[in-house]
């Protein structure tokens, strides 16, 4: 099963002042590594496409998103797949990419989408998936404002559906997060793990295909390091892909 990560990947720019004096820096980061490993053990192939790239490289259609048994949003906010580039810097007319993703899903394809400051509605609303073709593919309802809900004390997540295939192999004593994005869930979809009262892992059909949230992160901010470490993080996320995929 081969499938397309976008997202999870980040530029840091810093000021430094001494005195009268200023120099800059600036630093890249990719976060995917874990996700990818855990996937790898499932035997899913993963093409990975870093937040910078994903305006320029992302596909445009249903049919280009076809090779790809299911599509995961990760940390990456609609801004960067619309517009097109050729509609920023060109105004020239381009496939909507929110749309083409829903058309994909609706046709067959599985679509994940995990939390952080630019998923969902994300930090100051940012990632502003709300009221899009993705947000009607997703099983949840986003809010249209910043939905962080901040944990540093740490949250238990408590499993509710422990007979669902998603988490066959998974412990059900599972590590606190940090923090999630604050979820509604459809009435039709499943809600597999809850945070409080908030769905943490949520999944449901859209069309033929299959669509899941996994309201927190994968790899720090809100996943911390024993979370990465955890022996439930490779079935759960290999078991999550395999079943939007259909398998």
């Amino acid at each position: 099963m081969r499938v397309l990560l976008a997202g999870q990947s980040w530029v840091t720019h810093s000021v430094h002042v001494t005195g009268v004096d200023s120099y800059d820096t600036s630093a890249y980061t990719e976060d995917a590594d874990r996700l990818r490993e855990a996937l790898g053990q499932a035997h899913i192939e993963v093409e990975y496409l870093p937040g910078h790239l994903v305006p320029a490289r992302f596909p445009a259609t249903a049919a280009d998103l076809a090779a790809y048994g299911a599509v995961i949003l990760s940390d990456i906010g609609a801004n960067s797949l619309l517009p097109a580039p050729e509609t920023f810097g060109r105004s020239g007319a381009a496939p909507n990419r929110l749309a083409s993703v829903e058309q994909y899903v609706r046709d067959g394809g599985g679509l994940l989408m995990i939390g952080g400051y630019l998923s969902f509605a994300g930090i100051e609303g940012k990632a502003r998936y709300h009221n899009t073709p993705v947000e009607a593919t997703l099983p949840v309802s986003i809010s249209p404002h910043d939905d962080r809900a901040e944990r540093p004390e740490g949250i238990h997540p408590v499993v509710t559906e422990p007979g669902h295939p998603v988490l066959a192999g998974v412990p059900q004593d599972w590590p606190p997060l940090l923090g999630y994005n604050q979820l509604s869930a459809k009435s039709a979809a499943q809600v597999l793990v809850r945070c409080d009262a908030d769905p943490l892992l949520v999944v449901g059909s859209h069309g033929n295909g299959r669509s899941a949230a996994f309201a927190s992160d994968c790899a720090p901010r809100w996943c911390p390091p024993a979370f990465m470490s955890w022996p439930g993080y490779d079935p759960l996320f290999g078991n999550l892909v395999h079943w939007l995929g259909g398998r």
